[in-house]
């Protein structure tokens, strides 16, 4: 895979890449919208604890996958609130290490329960 920020586009506002190729031959893996809900069917309190469960949720299907966040490609988050943008960045960065993924972010009206404050979809591709 190749990280594409070409200084004919803007540059990333944070640790994220403007996009990412990927090889033809590669195994791709679509994770559908996670959300902060534990394997036991609870709901996590407030949203930094709702967002960090959502990316281990990410991290575990990865796992179930044969795969790591080292595969991670893309990730499209929906929050219900315009104030959690820093939140949520800091909680991506403290997962991702380092790694530069394209990245998603749309404030929406809600989701599928009045009790969710986020919603991460994710894309990986293991060559």
């Amino acid at each position: 895979m190749r990280i594409h920020n070409p200084a004919t586009v803007p540059q990333p506002a944070s640790a994220y890449a403007q996009a990412i190729e990927v090889p033809a031959a590669a195994r791709r893996l679509v994770i559908g919208g996670q959300v902060g809900v534990r394997a036991d069917g609870t709901v996590c309190e407030g949203y930094e604890a709702q967002a960090g469960q959502a990316w281990s949720n990410i991290e575990a299907l990865l796992t179930s996958a044969g795969m790591s966040l080292d595969d991670l490609v893309s990730v499209r988050v929906y929050d219900v609130a315009p104030g959690d943008v820093a939140a949520y960045r800091a909680i991506r960065d403290t997962h991702l290490k380092g790694r530069l993924i394209a990245c998603t972010y749309v404030i929406v009206a809600g989701l599928a329960s009045p009790h969710l404050l986020t919603e991460i979809e994710a894309e990986a591709v293991k060559a």
